[in-house]
């Protein structure tokens, strides 16, 4: 248990999905004392999955993102307060923000999150070179998507394919960037990753692999607008917009000036505790110990951030449990659904069931142990992959193999339960 357990003034920054949700938790769970959420967008929390797909869009509106309504924040007295923490005094308890006021605290939560990575190349600050990461790049990009023609996206993570997709329906012609030779190469298997090659060129997409990006270029008139995208093989794609898809880098420069333990993200132990006691770290600028990884970990998914939330506001009210949730990850593109269970990266074999042209799930094993399921429009198989890894039960690539074999039948005979399937991810 942290030195803080009580009706002390817990002080949140950052208020994304991780923030929002420790906010919630520790209501929930019985914490009497104040709370303070700092963000600094100036707008409630908000949902970001959607920016790059139903918002980007025009299908949902802002108020339809939010997390919470404002009426929670009032009715659970959540102080929110707008503004961007510049120094952290860990002898004093003390954040201090940009407008020079201070606050306490009894115990701090990190959830200071990512910023999208930017690409140090000539011609990055061009009008008309994108990221995504917040509500307000999501409403740039719909405002310069509107007039262009053409539309280059650098990287094919899923980001990347996802705003590919949105700008596809919305008529825009578009090619796709990625340095490496397939899309999603880090998170998903070689047979999942050609099944969305295959579905973003079905729908007519362009896709440059094993490519990197030299440099954005503006047109002939000299308007510091984007026209081109030079690539390491010397070719000029046409651009109108370009979306930098290249990741996202941890937000770690409060907590290594405060000098917290930082090293690919806010270090933390196994019950999300940073190398102060009075300080945790949640969400997607944490990097935490997992029991499925050999190495520590940083996650950047819903799941994580909502469960690292809960489990921190456990334990300031009065749990010492350690994080061990299981990992998992969804992703829409036109009108596939892939929905990942588990962590796959280190697998050395694997197993198809289904139809590989349509609904099917990739079984990835580690030495004949199932480590990870990858659902292609298989939301059965997916939330029997959750029990499954979950709950421990073994699955082995023989039995996975046989005639018949499903992964719900599978769970039901080893747990006697039956498996939820959701209406949607």
């Amino acid at each position: 248990m942290s030195p803080y357990a009580g009706a002390g003034h817990v002080v949140v920054i950052g208020a994304g999905q991780a923030g929002c949700q420790t906010v919630a938790s520790l209501r929930e769970s019985g914490h009497q004392g104040r709370i303070t959420l700092i963000g600094d967008e100036g707008v409630l929390p908000y949902e970001r999955p959607p920016l790059s797909k139903a918002y980007l869009k025009g299908d949902v509106d802002e108020i339809q993102l939010w997390l919470r309504p404002e009426s929670f924040y009032e009715r659970n007295e959540v102080q929110r307060v707008t503004g961007t923490v510049v120094a952290l005094d860990r002898a004093a308890r003390t954040v201090r923000l940009g407008d020079g006021a201070e606050l306490s605290y009894d115990h701090l939560v990190l959830a200071t999150g990512a910023r999208a990575r930017t690409l140090p190349i000539p011609g990055s600050d061009l009008r008309g070179v994108r990221t995504l990461r917040t509500l307000a790049d999501a409403d740039a990009l719909r405002k310069d998507l509107a007039p262009a023609a053409d539309v280059v996206i650098v990287g094919a993570g899923f980001i990347g394919l996802e705003f590919a997709a949105s700008a596809r329906e919305l008529g825009h012609r578009v090619t796709v960037v990625e340095a490496l030779g397939r899309p999603l190469a880090r998170v998903l298997s070689a047979r999942t990753a050609e099944h969305f090659s295959r579905l973003h060129r079905e729908h007519g997409n362009e896709l440059v692999f094993d490519q990197g990006v030299l440099a954005f270029h503006e047109g002939g008139d000299g308007d510091g607008r984007v026209a081109s995208v030079e690539l390491t093989d010397g070719r000029r794609l046409p651009a109108d917009l370009v979306l930098v898809g290249a990741g996202a880098v941890p937000c770690t420069e409060l907590a290594e000036a405060a000098g917290l333990s930082v090293a690919g993200g806010i270090v933390t132990d196994s019950r999300l505790l940073t190398s102060d006691p009075r300080i945790s770290a949640v969400g997607d600028c944490a990097v935490f110990p997992h029991p499925r990884a050999a190495a520590p970990l940083r996650i950047e998914s819903v799941q994580n951030a909502v469960d690292h939330a809960r489990l921190v506001a456990d334990r300031l009210t009065g749990s010492d449990r350690t994080y061990g949730d299981l990992p998992w990850f969804w992703s829409t593109q036109f009108s596939t659904t892939l929905q990942i269970a588990g962590l796959g990266q280190d697998h050395d074999s694997e197993l198809i069931l289904g139809d590989p042209s349509g609904a099917f799930s990739v079984l990835l094993f580690r030495e004949d142990e199932l480590v990870a399921v990858e659902s292609v429009n298989k939301p059965a198989d997916h939330m029997s992959a959750r029990r499954l890894l979950a709950d421990g039960i073994p699955l082995s690539r023989w039995e996975a193999a046989a005639e018949g074999f499903t992964l719900r039948a599978h769970f039901k005979a080893r747990s006697g339960g039956p498996v939820a399937v959701p209406v949607a991810a």
